[in-house]
């Protein structure tokens, strides 16, 4: 099996030869099955071109990228282009039954799209089922020739992606927890860059390695590619200063710890300024479930080796926050502002032509044979936004529904408010039956291109409180403000940052709390927002957005390749 370690080597020589002219980047995906040895057993797993972590895709901005994906899996699978919007080639984008209809086993197609107006840390990954677990990897966009970063050149740059690893066969594993309704399976370990560390059995030799000199600044692409769990991310002695995340440049941020989501990127500089000698770098999960929960809480680590250090001196270990440190994770999110005035920078509008409130809740969905279902109140696991909770279609896709003016896949009734209006966060409501029951069906938003849309999304604590990362798709967006409790919109909207707010695609929707986003609907087509935690992804925590054509042929969807997979 083709491993990261020499992907990430040759990914400056692979960046300086392929992109010295030349516009289009080109890759070819082969998805199969393969055997690796993970915690002291083989496991089959799917993967592209036999890599864990799969191919880095490396381009610049303006730049072409084209794949070529040929499924060999015994799976129908898609694949989603994480941050990048997509522009005008929604038919790209990859979620399945929105944007596409699954890529079968034995068939091939072929995504193309540009990279329009973007630099930064993307990453892409299967969106189907539970498969990016194992199907995903960086994509390292950079500035046009010619143009440089806003802060000193690096020394080097290092992509770090953090997965989650199971012991079993993810497929399986999902299809065992959907038949009887009840919670996702626990993961066994945490990776970085594929590789669980030293902390986990049969992997003392299965650790990430960087090595630095002293004195050198780098840059470290840091993704979180888990399915269901958010992370503290520390090196110990080391301080850490974030330039970018999502893709948008920040106001650089010293910390001492990162805290992402699953579906988030944050690049951040690493100097070499201790002295000569190893230390660990380490992750662990941030949980906002209810204390007693079971999860998988367990650490990964690699090791930052200095040039010269003696072997002999073990590394050393980072003292991690606590699993349920909220506060911690609150200051972090809340302290990054984006880079007003640089590269790419979006101001924001402050004419909104669309308000949206939405609830985002977990729910149930009643058994239909009483004693089999293994969720809340011996019913089945579900979840909505403003009570719909999301049923793709299966015939065709909705963005094909879309184009082609196909009124019986879906309708555009999607609604801007919640239907039922209470006491949010009160956790005394968690098992009220008359507000846990949200109906299955495929209704989506309308709005007008070129419209700008502000969303407050409002946590809610029906079955139980949790932070969820938002992920929306064919857009990036400003956040306004986020905080703790019900929205209030004369106290809260005092709380807006008009001037220099962070720019993400996937939000951490804080526990118990609210957050508010703008975006401008430029970008015509069927868009996805969803919560990024895979467990609540087939349960319906998603909706989605009807984004009209333009005025002109060139603001309008384009015709679908004639490649698209057929339902």
């Amino acid at each position: 099996m083709a491993r990261f370690a020499i992907l990430v080597s040759i990914f400056a020589l692979f960046a300086a030869s392929s992109f010295a002219s030349a516009a289009l980047v080109e890759h070819f995906f082969n998805v199969e099955e393969v055997t690796v040895r993970k915690l002291c057993r083989d496991q089959v797993i799917t993967a592209v071109n036999g890599s864990l972590p799969g191919p880095p895709i490396v381009a610049r901005e303006g730049d072409t990228v084209v794949v070529h994906v040929r499924n060999k899996s015994p799976y129908p699978i898609t694949i989603h282009w994480h941050g990048i919007v997509q522009l005008f080639s929604a038919w790209a984008d990859g979620p399945e039954y929105v944007a596409q209809c699954p890529i079968k086993p034995g068939t091939s197609y072929t995504y193309r799209f540009n990279i329009t107006g973007q630099e930064g840390t993307f990453w892409w990954h299967a969106h189907i089922s539970t498969l990016r677990a194992t199907l995903y990897g960086v994509i390292v966009v950079r500035p046009k020739y010619g143009r440089t970063y806003p802060f000193p050149k690096p020394y080097q740059e290092i992509p770090i992606l953090l997965g989650e690893w199971w012991n079993g066969n993810v497929v399986e594993l999902e299809q065992q927890q959907l038949a009887v309704g009840g919670p996702p399976i626990d993961s066994d370990a945490y990776t970085f860059n594929g590789k669980p560390g030293d902390l986990y059995p049969c992997s003392k030799n299965d650790i990430f390695k960087l090595n630095v000199r002293r004195g050198k600044t780098y840059k470290l692409r840091l993704v979180n590619a888990a399915l269901n769990k958010q992370h503290f991310l520390k090196i110990a002695n080391h301080n850490l200063t974030v330039v970018a995340i999502d893709g948008a440049y920040t106001k650089p941020y010293v910390t001492d710890v990162i805290v992402f989501s699953p579906g988030q990127t944050v690049d951040a500089l690493l100097t070499a300024n201790q002295p000569i000698g190893s230390y660990y770098m380490a992750a662990s999960p941030y949980i906002t479930i209810p204390k007693g929960v079971p999860f998988d809480n367990t650490t990964t680590r690699g090791i930052i080796v200095y040039k010269d250090s003696k072997s002999s001196h073990p590394p050393m270990m980072p003292v991690l926050p606590d699993f349920y440190d909220t506060p911690t994770a609150h200051k972090f999110f809340t302290n990054l502002t984006g880079l007003a005035g640089g590269p790419h920078w979006v101001p924001v509008s402050q004419h909104v032509d669309e308000y949206m409130f939405v609830t985002v809740s977990a729910n149930i969905a009643l058994c239909a044979k009483p004693g089999t279902c293994k969720g809340p109140l011996g019913h089945r696991f579900s979840a909505s936004m403003n009570n719909v909770s999301f049923l793709p279609p299966n015939k065709t896709s909705i963005l094909e529904a879309f184009y082609y003016n196909l009124s019986e896949i879906y309708t555009t009734d999607f609604p801007s408010n919640p239907p039922l209006v209470f006491n949010y966060t009160d956790t005394r409501l968690s098992n009220d039956m008359s507000l846990i029951v949200a109906p299955k069906e495929t209704r989506v938003k309308r709005v007008k291109f070129n419209s700008t849309v502000e969303i407050v999304l409002q946590n809610t604590a029906l079955i139980g409180v949790e932070n969820h990362p938002f992920h929306l798709h064919g857009y990036s967006f400003h956040i306004l403000a986020q905080g703790f409790g019900n929205f209030d919109n004369v106290r809260d909207r005092k709380k807006f940052n008009y001037v220099d707010p962070q720019i993400r695609h996937t939000l951490s929707l804080p526990v118990g709390g609210w957050a508010v986003i703008t975006f401008q609907a430029n970008n015509p087509g069927i868009w996805l927002f969803h919560c990024h935690l895979e467990e609540h992804v087939p349960i319906g925590m998603s909706m989605v957005f009807q984004v009209d054509n333009g005025p002109t042929p060139e603001t309008s969807l384009p015709p679908p390749p004639s490649d698209l997979p057929k339902c």
